[in-house]
């Protein structure tokens, strides 16, 4: 089981840079942020961009690869991102790891006055934000017209180190998950959040994971149903309880999504209060590696 650190975009880069130092350090084997403009409980505080973190945090490490978790339609265009990206994996060597989603309901849906899509849109607008990115991160120029974009001899000049970054894919739905299998290298999921308990939320991941594998099956990779190395499997553990509370906890939970399938595993790094609050001095304790 392979185990990523979420950090969250907060603070000022002075105090954050030896937080990615250090999740490179403890061996941890990715680190991710947030893409969003704002974020739910936290919309009042302190927030920074995503792209600059990342560049910032590339620079302050060697190894670990590094990657947005998610980037979603709701305020990026393909063709602009693709630039971000293009640069990311300069800067970074080719670390970066692309987490992408349809978006939420939340402030990000909103905050340009974007008309409200339902759920068929925004998974048709995720299957050609996906399709257009990797075009864009392919070929040295493109040029598109499609429901959601357009792009008229857009540029991709010098391209990736070594091909696009590996795109991972959030998805619950069959449509969606269809699209996971389709454009993706990978998936990630956070379960269903609209659940109970617990115990009704790793349900929920169990019944996800058997959608994963019939969407693998309708698009004839049963290599990647057998062997999961094959189409990787990312669960956030934190979203329905913080799996950081204790050392016992974080095994139980690791244990657990290894036994339905999982290949890797996410945990946000402890905060000082509110939402994933905790004792940083945990991280040291994890066995990494």
């Amino acid at each position: 089981m392979r185990v990523g650190l979420c950090i969250l975009p907060q603070l000022r880069w002075s105090e954050a840079a030896p937080l990615w130092r250090e999740a490179e350090g403890l061996g941890f084997a990715h680190a991710w942020t947030y893409d969003h403009l704002a974020w739910r409980s936290l919309a009042g505080e302190p927030w920074f961009a995503t792209v600059p973190t990342l560049t910032a945090a590339a620079l302050a490490t060697t190894t670990i690869p590094l990657g947005t978790f998610v980037a979603t339609p709701n305020f990026r265009h393909p063709v602009t991102f693709a630039k971000d990206v293009l640069t990311l994996d300069d800067v970074s060597g080719g670390r970066i790891l692309l987490g992408v989603g349809a978006g939420g309901g939340g402030f990000d849906a909103a905050v340009l006055g974007q008309d409200q899509l339902t759920p068929g849109q925004k998974v048709r607008r995720l299957d050609e934000f996906c399709d257009l990115l990797t075009t864009m991160l392919t070929q040295s120029v493109t040029d598109h017209v499609g429901e959601f974009y357009t792009a008229v001899d857009a540029r991709t000049f010098p391209g990736p180190l070594a091909g696009p970054p590996p795109l991972l894919v959030a998805g619950n739905g069959p449509r969606a998950l269809d699209v996971v299998v389709r454009r993706g290298q990978g998936w990630v999921t956070t379960g269903i959040e609209q659940v109970d308990d617990v115990d009704a939320w790793w349900a929920s991941l169990a019944t996800l994971s058997a959608r994963l594998d019939d969407a693998l099956g309708r698009a004839g990779r049963e290599d990647a149903i057998a062997d999961h190395e094959l189409f990787p499997r990312h669960l956030s553990l934190d979203t329905f309880t913080y799996s950081l509370e204790t050392v016992g906890k974080y095994d139980d939970m690791v244990g657990r999504a290894a036994e339905l399938g999982f290949t890797d595993v996410i945990v946000h790094r402890p905060r000082a209060d509110g939402i994933y609050a905790g004792d940083p001095a945990i991280l040291e304790r994890l066995a990494l590696g």
